[in-house]
């Protein structure tokens, strides 16, 4: 079995100009690459005798909505005959679209669409790129960090119309003041009714 040293200098050493920056962390190697070299980088940890890192066990993405680089796409592997992990990462701009992952891990498939529908980011090359987690027509990327978090509509039974209506989220003002003070001090509206009761006694 190959130390996580030694598997940090192979990879660099073999690939050294798809690699952008590699550490180790948590027991793990994390290597940074460019959006391009996704499927040379991975057929190398996939099938290298010293790696073999073949089997993909998510794809997920962080989101800056700040920067121009929006999203960063993270993959993570296992070696099973090693007893290792390996996460790959690189960042895209929102509308870049990237090669897939499912001409080397068909377990990508999904994985994809699950992004694809969280988060926007479209494959090409995917045979069946569709939303997965989210209904037909819905709007929006629930996981993108500007998507309100009540949602833009929703559905519900109209009693009325006795079916199925589709609305825009209304929302209720009742709680929108809500008082955050600690509950062993008592509410500021507790405590004005307590001093007015106090009064009259």
């Amino acid at each position: 079995m190959i130390n996580l040293i030694d598997l940090e200098k192979k990879i660099n050493s073999e690939l050294n100009t798809k690699i952008k920056n590699t550490k180790i962390k948590h027991n793990q190697v994390y290597i940074e690459i460019d959006k391009n070299d996704l499927i040379e980088v991975t057929l190398f940890l996939k099938t290298n005798k010293n790696t073999k890192f073949r089997q993909l066990i998510d794809i997920t993405v962080v989101d800056y909505p700040e920067e121009s680089q929006r999203f960063k796409l993270v993959y993570l592997f296992l070696s099973h005959e090693f007893n290792q992990r390996i996460i790959l990462s690189y960042f895209i701009s929102e509308k870049e679209v990237i090669t897939s992952l499912t001409s080397v891990f068909p377990a990508a498939n999904w994985m994809e669409r699950e992004v694809f529908d969280m988060y926007g980011v479209n494959f090409k090359d995917h045979p069946d790129l569709r939303r997965i987690l989210t209904d037909y027509g819905f709007e929006g990327h629930p996981l993108r960090k500007d998507f309100p978090l009540t949602g833009h509509s929703e559905v519900r039974y109209s009693e009325e119309e006795k079916k199925v209506v589709k609305e825009e989220v209304k929302l209720e003002q009742n709680y929108r003041n809500f008082d955050y003070e600690s509950p062993w001090e008592g509410t500021n509206y507790i405590k004005e009714q307590t001093e007015k009761n106090g009064q009259k006694n």
